[in-house]
């Protein structure tokens, strides 16, 4: 399996592990010039952003790990982008989520980075 269908197989399962949990999926691989995001849904009045991240084993390191300060400022300035297109008022509240898949192991980091202003 080459990486595109690696990560496109680790969205779809984090798609679903979200939606078992609650959250509404709205969008799939939101892409811009502005950046990328894999997941965009909305969770207990909250529009989320999720970056997914997929390790095969424990030899890669931690997943989330990966979401550095760089990737971050990209996730924000497509989520801004988002915002604008969808009118989005500045009234709803935004979250950054992080899903981490390492093996079967999947983990929900909720809230796992402030947006970013720079």
């Amino acid at each position: 399996m080459d990486k595109r269908s690696v990560g496109a197989a680790g969205e779809s399962l984090a798609a679903e592990y979200l939606a078992a949990r609650g959250m509404q999926i709205l969008e799939r691989n939101f892409k811009s010039r502005r950046g990328e995001v894999d997941l965009i849904g909305r969770h207990e009045g909250y529009l989320v952003f999720v970056e997914v991240k997929y390790r095969s084993g424990g030899t890669s390191g931690d997943p989330a790990e990966a979401v550095d300060r760089r990737k971050q400022q990209r996730i924000c300035r497509a989520a801004d982008y988002y915002r604008y297109l969808h009118r989005t008022g500045e009234d709803v509240p935004v979250r950054y989520d992080v899903v981490a898949i390492r093996g079967e192991e999947i983990r929900w980091l909720q809230n796992a980075f402030p947006h970013c202003t720079a």
